[in-house]
């Protein structure tokens, strides 16, 4: 059995005709990733008591202010807006045109991984489907398998 991936081979529709193995991403701060339907923002115990010293408040207060029981355990809020549900922590006034984490020295795995998530690995198909929301998608730097393996492993620990 190989241990060879989708992404360990040259993308046949790409457009650089380079050969390159890898994928390519690069955020373009538009917080697609960070709305959308409803969903769960999973945070360690590590991670929320880190978000809670950078907003300058106890564990216990983070954890009632900004998290929520989910059948998936404690989750970051969100809130409803034009765009759908945003984390609690998404940011879109500081810097117009742009969605930006207000937490993001301090964010979760979950978050830190985007968008090397086994679901969007599983094949190029899925990869084309999630990259059609995220514009940082097959653009800018390019993560060779070994990086993309290594991410897609810390978010599944997570």
């Amino acid at each position: 059995m190989s241990d060879r991936e989708w992404f360990d081979e040259p993308d046949p529709t790409g457009a650089s005709g380079t050969g390159e193995v890898g994928l390519r991403f690069t955020c373009t701060s538009c917080g697609a990733c960070c709305t959308g339907p409803e969903g769960y923002v999973s945070f360690s115990d590590d991670e929320g008591r880190a978000i809670a010293g950078r907003l300058g408040i106890s564990h216990e207060a983070f954890m009632r202010d900004y998290t929520r029981d989910t059948i998936e355990g404690r989750s970051l809020t969100e809130r409803q807006t034009e765009h759908g549900y945003d984390c609690v922590f998404l940011d879109r006034e500081t810097i117009p045109g742009k969605a930006i984490c207000a937490v993001y020295e301090d964010r979760p795995g979950q978050c830190r991984t985007w968008p090397f998530w086994a679901v969007n690995l599983r094949s190029r198909k899925h990869w084309r489907s999630a990259s059609r929301g995220c514009p940082g998608m097959d653009t800018g730097e390019l993560h060779t398998p070994a990086q993309v393996r290594l991410t897609r492993e810390r978010d599944e620990i997570d």
